[in-house]
């Protein structure tokens, strides 16, 4: 039995989580799904009432993923299709086929995820998270999501000139920080938006952000007093940030764990920012959002933490192929 996490030795979490499972006495496979088709086979067979999934590594043994109790989804490279498949469609035929695949193989294995690549993704999308922490009675900002620049000079006006703007997701290739929205930002309204939505919100007032990492049921918060901050707009933006270990109340502990279970994870990263009178405003969650920096500034175990509830791996079926949908994609 093993513990298989889907990443790269290139990822320090994965590394961080390798090595405090081989200290627990886990064997531990790694799935580095760039190496797929030209490093790596799939075979799923099913015969005489029986299945068998395996990886091979052509030199390298085979792993046998029916042997696999929980699978650690931290963050997944894009199948690597060989320079020699030049042609467009061959290259788009073959890319769909080992999506399909894949996630057929996902779908079927019986291990505990953290997370399911279904959850995951689903979860990752910031309107949704926004929808289920009001539903549950979480403050969030004021929010407009819009590609229409009428209504983006609206809700500016609105919030009398008080608003900041980021992206949905953040790519390798187009990452940008959270920003306040200026006025020449604002007048340039036209030229940026109509092609691709963008997040507005008002900006929140805060004495301290939040980093709140949970897993499981066990959660550890962090908190940066942004009122030292050279940048208090985004914390990520400031090396010299330092967290120190916070103290949920009780109601909002239990609205991020209800979070969590409606949105299907085992890990989630969250943002939260403090107000100056008490209250808690949540800004949104990162299923595979990183947690080493909170980890070596606060001293909270959160890479045994992660190890220890891999090492459960009970073999609770993970039903994915009642919520599976075309729209997920390892490309």
């Amino acid at each position: 039995m093993s513990v298989l996490i889907v990443s790269s030795l290139a990822d320090p979490h994965a590394r961080a989580v390798i090595a405090a499972l081989f200290a627990r006495g886990e064997r531990v496979e790694l799935l580095d799904l760039t190496e797929y088709p030209t490093q790596l086979a799939l075979t799923l067979e099913f015969a005489d009432g029986h299945r068998r999934f395996r990886l091979k590594r052509p030199g390298a043994g085979t792993l046998d993923l029916e042997t696999v109790r929980a699978v650690w989804w931290r963050r997944p490279g894009a199948f690597r299709l060989p320079d020699t498949l030049r042609d467009p469609a061959h290259r788009r035929f073959a890319q769909s086929e080992a999506n399909t695949a894949f996630q057929g193989l996902f779908a079927s294995m019986d291990a505990l995820w953290v997370n399911s690549p279904y959850c995951d993704s689903k979860a990752a999308h910031k309107p949704y998270q926004l929808a289920v922490a009001q539903s549950l009675g979480l403050e969030i900002p004021q929010t407009v999501m819009t590609s229409d620049p009428e209504e983006a000079r609206a809700f500016w006006a609105a919030c009398d000139g008080d608003v900041i703007y980021k992206q949905f997701i953040c790519l390798p290739e187009a990452w940008s920080e959270t920003r306040k929205l200026g006025e020449a930002e604002n007048k340039l309204m036209d030229e940026t938006i109509r092609l691709a939505p963008v997040i507005f919100q008002r900006r929140v007032p805060a004495v301290a952000d939040l980093r709140v990492t949970i897993i499981g049921s066990d959660i550890f918060a962090a908190a940066v007093d942004v009122r030292t901050l050279a940048y208090d707009v985004d914390v990520r933006m400031n090396l010299d940030a330092q967290h120190v270990v916070h103290t949920l109340p009780l109601d909002v502990s239990q609205k991020l764990l209800a979070l969590m279970r409606i949105l299907g994870l085992v890990y989630g990263a969250i943002d939260l920012r403090l107000r100056a009178d008490g209250r808690y405003v949540f800004l949104e969650i990162n299923p595979a959002g990183q947690f080493l920096y909170v980890e070596e500034q606060t001293g909270q175990p959160l890479t045994a933490a992660l190890a220890s509830h891999l090492s459960l791996g009970t073999h609770s079926r993970n039903s994915l192929l009642n919520h599976l949908e075309p729209s997920l994609s390892l490309a």
